[in-house]
């Protein structure tokens, strides 16, 4: 069975903060593909909440993304441009 599982983040911008919470999520998820810890999908509901689907590659990948001084820069400038709604850190595949 693969080591990946998924990281969820529900959130929205802050007041007049949507441009530049979509550039830094772009930013952050190139950082992620480039460097191999996973890969992301964000969805939006129309409305102001969007939805970040993030599916590391394993443990070890996402405790070196958590160290990654460039995703650390990324994740601090985020924290200016929205609100995190509900976060679920990890979830694994239930197979049925």
């Amino acid at each position: 069975m693969s080591q990946e599982f998924l990281s969820v983040a529900i959130w929205e911008p802050l007041a007049g903060m949507e441009a530049a919470a979509l550039a830094t999520i772009r930013e952050l998820n190139a950082i992620v593909s480039k460097n191999g810890y996973g890969r992301d999908l964000l969805y939006h509901d129309g409305g102001s909440h969007y939805v970040l689907l993030r599916y590391w590659n394993s443990e070890q990948a996402r405790r070196a993304a958590q160290e990654d001084p460039e995703l650390l820069r990324c994740w601090a400038r985020l924290g200016n441009e929205i609100q995190i709604l509900k976060v679920y850190e990890k979830l694994d595949e239930v197979v049925v």
